[in-house]
């Protein structure tokens, strides 16, 4: 053993914006001192994880990781049902791959995971900060996953928030009206391969209304792009591209009959020629039923068309994904799922098995995949990938 060939990167830790930063501990030191002078009650609560995994099919085949989410709840409940609540989290996380005897890179991050301030009443809303934002009935391929990306393969279903304000208000019909306003978050989110020009807001809504046997919506945001790497070679002199209009539309709609059916389609659209990434339409159906066998098996379908084209809906070039879970509880503490998506245009297959096993707050996972080298999910890492090809990963997670 060649122990010359040692390697070592030390990670740094890494931070959000200090701007961020001292809103997040504003945020909990004012969630705290409410309750120390007013006697208002607070809630402490945290997820612990740890996990190893085993990848033999990328240079590094070993990793380690862990991760700790303290949140802070505090409530302030007023008279006729009105009330005023915080929630602020730190994402606190650290792993390291290695090669034995060969190479280490460990890497870690402290950032802000929620720091948000909601006051409500009966039919209304509204929060500000840093907040989760998702919407529609899809579960594993989601045209209208503007604002987050969570992959349904996760177990924690964790996503990075959106700084931001949103408003919700619930007709006594409910129906129900969101309306949103963003500003300050420089990363992608979604299927975004532009990011956003800082100096805008961005903004939308959404109306979400009851139908027989379901609910439908109607959704829409407006954002000013930073598109400069898009830019056309025959793009007329002095236009634009750092500051590119950019309007989604979406429709979902889920309706539970026999079996449950949804549909959930987006429509994106640059003010500027970008050629095939001008326009972008998505669309998914899915449908899924819980068999009667054993303890209920639940198979989820789902199939979703995608295509991007310089004209609108001009599908030159549609690209399809499917996707099949399954779903098992095979005891009161076990569960045992399975999940597989298929890529026609590559002949790919992702295939991702997971056991589960409830103890109290303590919960086990045993993971096993096998997916491409080279990923082409939409709205997932393409590339080199900590998932790519075959590997196992053991997780336990503890919640307080």
């Amino acid at each position: 053993m060649n122990f010359n060939n040692l390697k070592q990167r030390i990670g740094t830790v890494k931070t959000d914006a200090p701007v961020k930063i001292a809103v997040f501990v504003l945020l909990f030191i004012a969630a705290f001192s409410v309750n120390a002078q007013d006697g208002k009650p607070f809630r402490y609560s945290g997820q612990l994880s740890g996990w190893a995994q085993f990848a033999p099919d990328i240079p590094l085949e070993g990793w380690l990781g862990v991760r700790y989410i303290p949140q802070l709840n505090c409530r302030i409940p007023f008279e006729s049902g009105r009330m005023l609540d915080f929630e602020v989290s730190a994402n606190i996380f650290g792993d390291a791959g290695f090669s034995p005897f060969d190479s280490l890179a460990p890497d870690g991050r402290l950032k802000p995971y929620r720091a948000w301030v909601r006051y409500s009443t009966d039919r209304m809303e509204l929060r500000a900060g840093l907040q989760k934002i998702n919407f529609g009935p899809a579960q594993m391929f989601r045209p209208l996953m503007w604002f987050d990306r969570i992959d349904p393969r996760d177990p924690l279903q964790l996503t990075d928030g959106v700084w931001g304000v949103l408003f919700r208000y619930y007709f006594r019909n409910n129906a129900n009206l969101w309306l949103w306003g963003l500003y300050g978050n420089k990363d992608v989110k979604g299927f975004e391969i532009t990011p956003v020009n800082r100096r805008y807001p961005e903004g939308g809504g959404r109306l979400q209304i009851p139908v027989p046997h379901g609910e439908t919506g109607l959704s829409y945001h407006f954002r000013t792009t930073d598109a400069t790497v898009l830019q056309q070679p025959d793009a007329p002199a002095g236009a634009v591209f750092d500051r590119v209009g950019e309007n989604r539309l979406g429709f979902d709609m889920r309706l539970d009959v026999v079996i449950g059916l949804w549909l959930e389609a987006s429509w994106t659209k640059l003010n500027r020629d970008a050629g095939i990434f001008t326009n972008r339409e998505m669309a998914t159906v899915g449908a899924d039923y819980t068999f009667g066998a054993g303890n209920g098996l639940t198979v989820t379908f789902e199939q979703l068309l995608f295509s991007y084209d310089r004209h609108p809906f001009g599908l030159a070039g549609v690209n399809t994904f499917s996707g099949l879970s399954l779903s098992y509880p095979a005891s009161i503490l076990d569960n045992i799922s399975a999940m597989a998506y298929y890529d026609p245009a590559n002949s790919d297959a992702y295939i991702f098995l997971n056991w589960k096993r409830q103890f109290n707050r303590i919960t086990f996972y045993l993971m096993g995949y096998w997916n491409p080298e080279t990923y082409s999910l939409p709205g997932q890492s393409t590339g080199n990938n900590r998932f790519a090809g075959k590997g196992l990963q053991i997780m336990l997670v503890w919640n307080h």
